[in-house]
């Protein structure tokens, strides 16, 4: 099944407030084993998600590439490191290297990454909800809900979990 952009959006809008709510209530509480809520609850989703079937991520959100991300690339390009930058690259309002332009330009037709194996860190990492530290991410992880329906259903089936743990 398709998951449009918006179909994402409207769902994540029906869960906001919500959502809003569990992020507060986690700021607060400082739950001891959040980052195994969050592991839990990405692991389940996660074994339900076709990531394929949707790509937003690839096709809205600008990762940013570091240093050790370029250079990969552009070994597994074949091409120079500077030429990497000009084609594909620019400098963000942060000084940071993002793309030129979305969706991805290694992004297929099908969904599929034409550079998967040598993807940068942050498309490795999304959405994030596996990591260490989720205390530190909260605000993020609720502003992902908007880009990856995973997202959603994490914060939702933590929400619903018996008081989640807190």
């Amino acid at each position: 099944m398709q998951n449009s952009a918006s179909e994402i959006e409207k769902k994540a809008k029906l869960e906001e407030k919500a959502n809003k709510g569990l992020i507060k209530s986690l700021k607060k509480k400082h739950p001891r084993n959040l980052d195994e809520i969050f592991q839990t609850a990405h692991e389940y989703v996660f074994q339900k998600t076709d990531c394929l079937a949707c790509a937003n991520c690839c096709k809205t959100l600008g990762p940013r590439l570091s240093n050790p991300d370029i250079e990969r690339l552009a070994k597994y390009l074949k091409i120079k490191t500077v030429s990497f930058i000009s084609n594909y690259l620019r400098v963000d309002e942060d000084g940071d290297y993002v793309f030129k332009q979305m969706p991805c330009p290694f992004l297929e037709p099908d969904n599929k990454c034409q550079v998967y194996e040598q993807r940068p860190k942050a498309c490795r990492d999304y959405p994030h909800t596996d990591r260490k530290k989720m205390q530190q991410i909260l605000d993020l992880t609720l502003k992902n809900s908007y880009v990856c329906l995973a997202v959603t259903d994490i914060l939702v089936m933590i929400r619903k979990s018996n008081g989640h743990g807190i």
